[in-house]
């Protein structure tokens, strides 16, 4: 939705607040209402929505830049989507998986700094997935199951996010640079639709340290978003991107709601909204969910 908007408000919107905590959701109430006097419609304890029809954004922005809030700042047209994409690690779930995988093979430190510059768009994605794959030839595929009962866990609101948006009609895609073995089994716990991501390869129950192709990685996720959306007679503009790092990029820019979710800087920087703050039901008041209306 970048560019869709101007600094100066001139179409009906909406600025939605949510609070990590009683004292900046107050404050950020506060200071708001000393620049606009704007219709409020109250979403849940910590989270509004204040209806803007008039006024400099950028301003309205920075006055709220310090405070523990997440926000967002979108036309009020539209803003319930139907149809969520979403990454899966360090996103939805709790850890990056390939980085976990690597621990149980000896090689996390080597790993984890590939991952770590892949995200931050400092290598390419395709190389960067193949070399640390290659790290893992010969561990047992055993360790897959290990690594998921141990280290995975849903991310605070990620299960009440989908559900939530399932239950209203919306479709939900989990899209994944990691691995099936992984998106299966988080999609089923979280309650996706659909997953996609690449494939470990291997032979008499080890992994070969290869990946099958085709990769998927940037452009895939942008074209997931682009065969959902037409799948179901939509378009980017009816969808939720929601990711933190540089292989979700173009998904989030195409998308009509596009939020990095502690975020890698190169992804906050031109994603429509970012939630560093509070958890992933916030995804859910950005589109003027109310509380009561969550599906657990």
């Amino acid at each position: 939705m970048r560019g869709a908007m101007s600094e100066l408000s001139t179409i009906p919107t909406v600025l939605t607040i949510v609070g990590a905590n009683p004292d900046a959701y107050a404050e950020a109430v506060s200071r708001v209402e000393r620049l606009l006097s704007s219709r409020q419609d109250e979403l849940g304890r910590l989270a509004i929505d204040v209806f803007v029809e008039s006024g400099d954004l950028e301003a309205l922005k920075a006055e709220l830049a310090d405070l523990a809030i997440d926000f967002a700042l979108q036309p009020v047209e539209n803003r319930r989507k139907r149809l969520l994409i979403a990454d899966m690690d360090s996103t939805i779930i709790n850890v990056e998986c390939l980085d976990e995988l690597a621990d149980f093979a000896g090689v996390k430190a080597q790993v984890s700094e590939i991952t770590e510059r892949a995200m931050r768009g400092e290598l390419a994605f395709e190389g960067a997935l193949r070399e640390r794959v290659g790290m893992l030839k010969g561990l047992s595929v055993d360790a897959l199951q290990s690594c998921y009962d141990q280290r995975v866990r849903l991310n605070p609101g990620a299960r009440t996010l989908v559900t939530t948006m399932a239950q209203h009609g919306a479709r939900c895609a989990l899209v994944s640079g990691g691995f099936t073995f992984f998106t299966s089994r988080v999609a089923e716990a979280a309650g996706f639709h659909l997953n996609r991501a690449n494939t470990l390869i291997e032979r008499d129950g080890t992994l070969t340290g290869e990946v099958g192709d085709p990769i998927l990685g940037k452009e895939a996720k942008l074209a997931a978003l682009r065969e959902e959306t037409a799948a179901l007679g939509l378009t980017p503009a009816d969808a939720l991107a929601v990711g933190d790092g540089a292989n979700d990029l173009a998904m989030i820019e195409a998308a009509g709601l596009g939020v990095a979710y502690r975020a890698k800087p190169i992804v906050a920087a031109q994603a429509d909204a970012k939630v560093d703050h509070t958890d992933l039901t916030t995804l859910l008041y950005f589109q003027g969910y109310k509380a009561e209306e969550f599906v657990s």
